[in-house]
């Protein structure tokens, strides 16, 4: 840390600095606060998807329950074959929002096959889409917590050290300042003292 220079140029910067530190501080802490609330929306998003999610699992059980049935073979009927996340702005921080998702489904004969089969179909889409929205969820969770972890840094670094080392500062400065300022007109006065008194004593003598 460079050295504090004890001068009226150096306590004019300290002042500087003090003034924009307390003009940035209120945006940073409005950002916070945005960010806090982002982060518990997303926290409640990330576990209704997850309550989705198992919510769907169960309802395929009892919906259909002919599933039980070992002797059916339906592995394969459905696979994901990819989804598209985009991303979205809010309060400055990048998140991931699920924008498509895509599905495969093996070919069966509509004539030869239950007619629960499609819905089947459906309902197996339908619990993939969930599984991927509650990991994007989650993602957007992680992401806005380490926002919030950062931008509550950087309030916490102007709250309790810029601001206040710039305060101490200021203060050490026009302490230093002042006693220097004191003490000159001390010595000025000493001076002029002297002065005199030699002018006297000069103007005392005998010719």
């Amino acid at each position: 840390m460079a050295k504090l220079r004890l001068s009226k140029n150096s306590l004019q910067q300290q002042q500087q600095q003090l003034k924009l530190f307390q003009r940035l501080l209120p945006s940073l802490d409005l950002k916070r606060r945005q960010l806090t609330v982002e982060a518990q929306k997303a926290r409640a998003e990330h576990k209704a998807a997850l309550a989705a999610t198992e919510a769907l699992d169960t309802h395929i059980g009892g919906e259909l329950p002919m599933l039980a049935d070992e002797s059916l073979d339906l592995s394969g009927l459905v696979k994901m074959t990819g989804y598209r996340v985009g991303v979205q702005n809010v309060v400055g921080t990048r998140l991931p929002i699920l924008e498509h998702v895509e599905f495969s489904v093996a070919d069966y004969s509509r004539l030869a096959t239950p007619a629960w089969v499609d819905i089947l179909v459906q309902r197996l889409k339908d619990a993939a889409e969930a599984r991927v929205r509650a990991r994007v969820a989650e993602e957007r969770v992680q992401t806005l917590n380490h926002a919030v972890r950062r931008i509550t840094q950087r309030v916490n670094l102007f709250e309790k050290i810029l601001i206040p080392t710039a305060k101490e500062n200021i203060q050490r400065i026009r302490i230093y300042l002042g006693d220097a300022e004191r003490a000159a007109v001390v010595t000025s006065k000493l001076a002029k003292s002297k002065q005199q008194s030699g002018t006297r004593n000069t103007t005392g003598e005998a010719v």
